[in-house]
């Protein structure tokens, strides 16, 4: 994650670089007007980037700072990096966005364990232990497709009454208290890939797994919006939700493809490279091309990629190709685990 800190005093410059060292696999920026630490213009502007630009925002200072600086770049839950508040006596860290799917109740737990401090948590699903749908949501990287829709999700949890249950996918483990599978309760979960999948509750909290891996493959300097229009005709065709693409995979010979690149960007996901041995190495079968095998060194890029990508999952759509482009859609085996 990119996290930036930000502190104002002696004292919380210090416990900032505490901070950061709880912190060693995520890349971590500290701010401060003092020597060592990257300026900045103004706690505005500050909070203009950080809120644009990271995944966490952690304030050294009082509640209130941290409030008024990301009030006018607030966006949403679905979008919001996780804002959090740390006195800078190092005794409270406090979430104050984004508790749930930006993350920040899990960081502010984090972080008070290594500052012996205590998390201040305020949701009230975690703080009577109740099952979040949102935070299990992010642990099992699923995207919530309608964040409105969590108010009746965790206020019937917290009413005590059912929630249900719908996968496309196997359930594996206990469900969560309150959770079921059977009967028609009026607020539940769908777990699908689907855009138009079938909302079985009166208010459905859908929640899209990010499992579905585009292969592609192109003649050179094709035109950047050209591959982006197909795969999104492609995918809307089959009914399948752009939040659901996890990935776009392709031969390494593609990695410079400007198309390439510029569909990942697009979609906002990574790009995937591979050489034709492992391409090769690929179980099943693939319609093969003989003029593919002499330009790339494997007999089929798209399909071969899409499967690789997805750990040989489940083929939605074969090579299809047409216009100097070839596209396939695989989607991993999932599993709904509690």
């Amino acid at each position: 994650m990119n996290i930036s800190i930000i502190s104002f005093t002696d004292r919380g410059r210090a416990l900032s670089t505490r901070i950061a060292a709880c912190l060693p696999d995520d890349c971590v920026k500290q701010y401060a007007k003092a020597e060592g630490f990257a300026a900045y213009e103004s706690v505005h502007a500050f909070a203009a980037r950080a809120m644009a630009e990271d995944s966490a925002v952690i304030f050294v200072g009082a509640v209130g700072i941290a409030v008024r600086a990301v009030a006018p770049f607030v966006r949403g839950k679905d979008i919001d990096p996780a804002v959090l508040a740390v006195d800078e006596n190092g005794r409270f860290v406090i979430p104050v966005l984004s508790g749930h799917i930006g993350g920040a109740n899990r960081l502010a737990e984090q972080l008070a364990e290594q500052l012996h401090a205590i998390p201040v948590i305020t949701t009230a699903t975690d703080g009577r232990g109740i099952f979040a749908a949102d935070s299990w949501a992010v642990q099992h990287d699923c995207v919530v497709a309608d964040t409105g829709c969590i108010k009746y999700i965790s206020g019937a949890l917290l009413r005590g009454e059912p929630v249900g249950l719908r996968s496309e996918f196997p359930v594996s483990g206990a469900l969560p208290e309150s959770v079921t599978a059977e009967g028609q309760p009026e607020n539940g979960i769908l777990i699908s890939i689907y855009e138009r999948a079938e909302r079985p509750f009166a208010h459905t909290l859908q929640l899209v797994p990010r499992i579905v891996h585009v292969g592609v493959g192109c003649r050179r300097d094709l035109p950047p919006d050209r591959l982006n229009v197909r795969v999104e005709e492609l995918l809307d065709g089959l009914g399948i939700s752009r939040r659901a693409v996890a990935s776009v995979a392709s031969i390494d010979l593609k990695a410079d493809e400007p198309a390439v690149l510029e569909l990942a960007r697009t979609w906002d996901v990574p790009a995937q490279f591979y050489t034709a041995a492992e391409l090769d190495e690929v179980p099943g079968d693939f319609p093969p091309s003989a003029f593919v095998r002499k330009t790339t060194g494997t007999d089929n890029v798209c399909q071969r990629a899409a499967a690789r990508a997805s750990k040989n999952g489940r083929c939605l759509l074969g090579k299809t190709a047409g216009d100097g482009m070839t596209v396939s859609v695989y989607c991993e085996d999932w599993r709904t685990e509690f």
